[in-house]
């Protein structure tokens, strides 16, 4: 090669055969003039990785912007023993960014070649990607992924007419972790075969990874006829467990997604029909679900909101607040107290009902820290209102979530002791079911609460597991009858029979009775009939944020007189 550099091959020369050979190959060549600091590869480099243009000037400089952060220092060492002649052969592992910014492990190598005075010229090779994936899958005989990805490029974008059918074995670690890695080999490797056997002319099958597989139909197929693809596989599956003495059962889920009236690219297509296969795990496995843009459109709204209260946790609780609705005393309608409730607000004003992100703070687990927020938040107000009513409560939900995955007894106390209350001005939420008395975690945060003289409330009476023996066993100190349950009460003489027992059975057990729901003059005076001991609902107040429960609650001469029923009804 040093010949052919005596001889006059120049520049030009070279990035002609770099591009000649171009569309031939699936690794990158290059040739970079070191003298000139002008680096030239191969264009289809440009798709993948995060580079604007195929060639440039200030070489080493324009590498630093898509070589990753971290390998910037060893590929900057590398180079300066390349420039310097003390290295003849570049063979490097390093990282390059891709278009979304992700690193891709590469392997770069090259050659020098020196000038007439023995300078180093240039260096000249080819880059290839250490982690790429196969182009087939010698496990199953099917091509790969990256097979996929070249058929469903070649359209532009423009698919034809046809569908997409993503398989997917259900709970495939199960098969692994009960028979074997060897035998879960053999079940995909029969798998493909089964697809494979059920493939018509103008279709393809491809195993993605682990798992799953991809049936592509660019020849005019329909939703049908995909789903008669998916039952025919479905139907050998129950054959094939049949017929080996039923050693292992396993069944498969699919995602259909049409190829009309969604965007072609390939990238697309893989979110897509990852999320209509998820669906048809989700709801229940063992089933096929074809892609339904409006459900997508709600996987999204939640993906985006899940990512808004990241943020909001992760800067300070920005959007969070708490707000207040007053529980009054059945007897005169005085102020007893409130039940603290959290809500939140997207940056664009949105305010997101508790119904929608309550659940995805608790499947993050975000609620840990944002229920923590909200005892502090909260029990500072108590102390903050105790000085206009000294006996104010203040009552805060807590979360199944909460209580296994968090020291929250320890939260609650800490949260006390820095706000200067009283722990029997507290009141902990806790929702009935199951969980109460047969969870330690429970029996724990339980006793603990009672221990420290800490009010507990059974939330939701009247929904759920109805545990009556609960009431003895735990003793609350008094409980709540779910709105649901009194509006049953309010419309049905059996329903309001039934409440009668329970209050009645509760009292006797020396405990309180709480109703919610309670919005006009006609539902009080029935329930008043019933001697509760304290009423919540829309009729004496609303969920107020902070400020606006202060002005109209704590510095009112209602507070301690009593609510008049009227005017706070129609306060709000």
């Amino acid at each position: 090669m040093e010949e052919f550099i005596k001889n006059g091959l120049n520049m030009a020369q070279m990035e002609y055969v770099v591009q000649l050979f171009n569309p031939s190959m699936d690794d990158y060549l290059y040739v970079y003039d070191l003298k000139e600091d002008y680096y030239r590869i191969s264009s289809h480099a440009t798709e993948r990785f995060f580079m604007e243009t195929d060639h440039f000037f200030d070489a080493e400089k324009e590498h630093m912007r898509f070589v990753y952060e971290e390998d910037v220092p060893l590929l900057a060492e590398e180079l300066r023993q390349v420039k310097s002649g003390t290295l003849l052969f570049h063979n490097l592992h390093y990282r390059w960014l891709d278009k979304q910014g992700k690193p891709i492990w590469i392997n770069c190598r090259g050659k020098v070649l020196k000038d007439e005075s023995g300078e180093p010229a240039f260096l000249i090779g080819c880059i290839n990607e250490i982690g790429k994936r196969q182009k087939a899958d010698n496990a199953t005989g099917l091509l790969g992924e990256t097979s996929l990805s070249i058929y469903v490029k070649q359209y532009e974008g423009k698919l034809p007419k046809g569908f997409f059918l993503r398989l997917g074995v259900d709970d495939f670690k199960d098969i692994n972790g009960g028979l074997g890695i060897e035998y879960g080999d053999f079940i995909l490797k029969w798998l493909a075969d089964c697809i494979s056997e059920n493939i018509e002319p103008g279709q393809k099958a491809y195993r993605l990874f682990s798992d799953e597989f991809m049936v592509v139909d660019f020849n005019g197929g329909n939703r049908d006829k995909a789903i008669r693809f998916y039952k025919s596989v479905r139907k050998s599956i129950d054959s094939f467990i049949e017929e080996n003495g039923y050693q292992s059962i396993f069944t498969i889920s699919g995602g259909i997604l049409s190829t009309e009236g969604i965007d072609g690219e390939y990238e697309s297509v893989m979110k897509l029909s990852e999320f209509t296969l998820g669906e048809a795990k989700a709801n229940g496995k063992n089933r096929c679900c074809v892609f339904d843009p409006q459900h997508y459109q709600l996987f999204l709204r939640r993906k985006d909101l899940e990512a808004q209260l990241h943020h909001a946790v992760n800067h300070d609780f920005e959007g969070f607040e708490v707000y207040f609705q007053p529980i009054v005393d059945a007897g005169d309608y005085s102020l007893k107290g409130a039940e603290s409730l959290m809500r939140f607000t997207l940056p664009s004003g949105e305010r997101v009902s508790p119904a929608e992100f309550i659940p995805l703070l608790e499947e993050t687990g975000l609620i840990i820290p944002a229920g923590k927020w909200l005892l502090r938040h909260a029990f500072s107000l108590c102390a903050k209102w105790q000085k206009y009513i000294p006996d104010f409560r203040v009552n805060v939900n807590l979360s199944y979530v909460q209580v296994m995955k968090s020291q929250v007894l320890k939260e609650i106390m800490a949260a006390i002791e820095e706000s200067s209350i009283a722990p029997e001005t507290v009141g902990i939420e806790l929702t009935e079911s199951g969980y109460l008395d047969s969870s330690p975690h429970f029996r724990k945060l339980w006793s603990g609460l009672k221990k420290n003289g800490v009010q507990i409330i059974l939330d939701d009476f009247g929904t759920g597991y109805s545990n009556l023996h609960c009431l003895g066993d735990l003793e609350p100190t008094y409980i709540k009858i779910d709105r649901s349950f009194t509006a049953k009460a309010l419309n049905n003489q059996y329903e309001r029979n039934l409440m009668v027992q329970i209050i009645e059975m509760s009292h006797s057990l020396g405990l309180g009775i709480c109703i919610e729901g309670i919005e006009t003059k006609e539902e009080l005076a029935i329930m008043e009939r019933l001697a509760p001991d304290y009423i919540q609902g829309y009729l004496f107040g609303k969920p107020n944020e902070e400020n606006d429960f202060e002005q109209k609650f704590i510095l009112t001469d209602s507070a301690a007189s009593g609510i008049p029923v009227g005017s706070a009804q129609n306060a709000f």
